[in-house]
């Protein structure tokens, strides 16, 4: 008889999910499911709002990346009232966008990725966390990754007027702009930021690429799939965060598409099923031809590595060494290791903290001309960031008066939604033989979602909205008497 198998909940991300694995009568994988249980209706609850409202209402959609929401919320915003901010507005932007980046990557280093090669991806579950990655690392590290995302949520305080859920980024522009002490802080906290990365990168070297199994486990089939490639550009085609051209590759490195992000439509189309409130975006140009990987399918990822993947180069120069450090390593470009992300979230830190370092020392970024007032007719506006978790769309539609019509949400951890489950399968497959499973084969099951760094709290919204619920009846004995379930099999 099949046998099922259950990951519920899945861990170490942010959000809820399950796994479901089915094996077939000699105990190999037949098929898996990725679910995503839950349910947020931002695009639909954001209907009739004043458009201004947009960049503080969208970034409660989570509490991990609100920066990522408020900046896109604010770019869609700048194009809906038809007014471009300030050359010191969009540093001030960026500026507060790389100290993200850095606590963004950090946290997903140290506590959700890192716990599975810092501490090994078959140690007891009691082992594999934040906790076990600092007695492993040592607690003078552990005070070290504590300080750096306390010192960057503190210059996300200073630009964007609150240390979570930022308030300062408007139509037009910023709010306010920082002072020569603020900027003397942010230019020490980003010296700090890029040794910082610096060491990071070294302790990823010494852990992992040292260990003969781990870049086994990272090369291995189970881990390896080959899909097109997105993330933004800057006009040398290197790797931009906060804005630029939206390029796609081929899984041979080719490019496929490289558009506007105001062109997102004509290039990304939405599949959705049954199963789960996640949606799963692909190709339009390439159709829908389900979970499967290779040229003809239409699916791609938006990682870390898949932004090295689309790009030529970093625009900095440490970050830029250790992107070809990663490549020559890997055997060129483009990378198809799903776990390879893990590192090139390390270049993006670095890349970011160096970025950050030029904003703070850039002559403008004190200027008091933050803010250009809008005075056209709001009709549509068209946002994209590159979020840490892949390439993140905000589209608003609104009448005469400004208020909401229309939003369509394209969050980056839904675009890696089909390339997760594929991993999941892929990873399973090659992990479970003849019925055989541990706990440590189930956890490695999860690195195939875990390295993508996915955020369902954002992922998942979904239009009419219909809840799941189950309600079962058992009698004094424990039998099952009775059952009452709605949008459930």
């Amino acid at each position: 008889m099949a046998q099922r198998l259950t990951i519920d909940p899945i861990t170490r991300l942010e959000g809820h999910g399950k796994i479901e694995i089915f094996l077939d009568d000699a105990g190999e994988v037949k098929d898996t499911y990725f679910q995503i249980p839950e349910l947020r209706g931002f695009e639909v609850f954001c209907l009739g709002r004043p458009a201004e409202d947009m960049p503080r209402l969208t970034d409660r959609i989570c509490g991990v990346c609100p920066e990522a929401h408020h900046m896109a919320s604010a770019k869609a915003l700048d194009m809906l009232f038809h007014v471009d901010p300030p050359a010191a507005a969009k540093k001030l932007r960026e500026l507060l966008y790389m100290a993200f980046y850095v606590t963004d990557h950090t946290t997903h280093f140290y506590a959700l990725g890192g716990p599975d090669f810092v501490v090994g991806p078959d140690a007891p579950a009691s082992k594999r966390n934040v906790l076990g990655v600092i007695a492993a690392v040592g607690q003078e590290a552990g005070l070290r990754v504590l300080n750096t995302r306390k010192a960057n949520h503190e210059v996300i305080r200073i630009i964007g007027g609150r240390a979570i859920h930022p308030v300062s980024a408007l139509p037009g522009g910023m709010s306010k702009a920082i002072s020569e002490e603020e900027r003397q802080f942010i230019e020490k906290v980003a010296h700090d930021n890029i040794e910082f990365a610096q060491w990071s990168l070294s302790v990823f070297r010494q852990i992992v690429l040292k260990n003969p199994s781990y870049v086994d486990l990272i090369r291995s089939d189970g881990y390896t799939q080959h899909t097109h490639y997105m993330g933004l550009v800057d006009a040398n085609n290197h790797v931009n965060f906060y804005d630029g051209m939206v390029r796609v590759i081929d899984p041979a490195g080719r490019e496929f598409a490289k558009y506007a992000p105001q062109e997102y439509a004509d290039h990304i189309a939405e599949h959705v099923e049954p199963y789960s409130y996640v949606k799963f975006p692909y190709l339009r140009k390439v159709g829908w031809k389900g979970f499967v990987d290779g040229p003809d399918s239409g699916l791609y990822t938006c990682t870390p590595m898949s932004r090295l993947n689309v790009a030529d180069g970093m625009a900095t120069p440490r970050a830029q060494e250790a992107y070809e450090q990663l490549f020559d390593a890997l055997g060129g470009k483009p990378v198809h290791h799903v776990l390879a992300a893990h590192w090139a979230r390390l270049v993006e830190m670095l890349y970011a903290a160096e970025n950050m370092l030029i904003l703070a020392t850039d002559p403008e970024i004190t200027s008091p001309d933050v803010r250009a007032i809008p005075t056209e007719t709001p009709t549509v506006g068209i946002g994209t960031v590159e979020a840490p978790r892949g390439t993140l769309t905000h589209h608003y539609e609104t009448d005469e008066r400004g208020l909401i019509t229309k939003v369509n949400l394209i969050v980056g951890t839904t675009n890696n939604s089909a390339p997760i489950t594929l991993s999941i399968k892929k990873a399973a497959s090659a992990l479970i033989h003849d019925g055989k499973v541990n706990d440590g084969i189930l956890n490695m099951v999860e690195m195939a979602f875990r390295c993508y760094d996915p955020c369902f709290s954002c992922a998942t919204h979904s239009l009419p909205g219909q809840m799941p619920l189950e309600v079962k009846v058992y009698d004094a004995a424990g039998a099952l008497i009775d059952r009452r379930a709605q949008y459930l099999p």
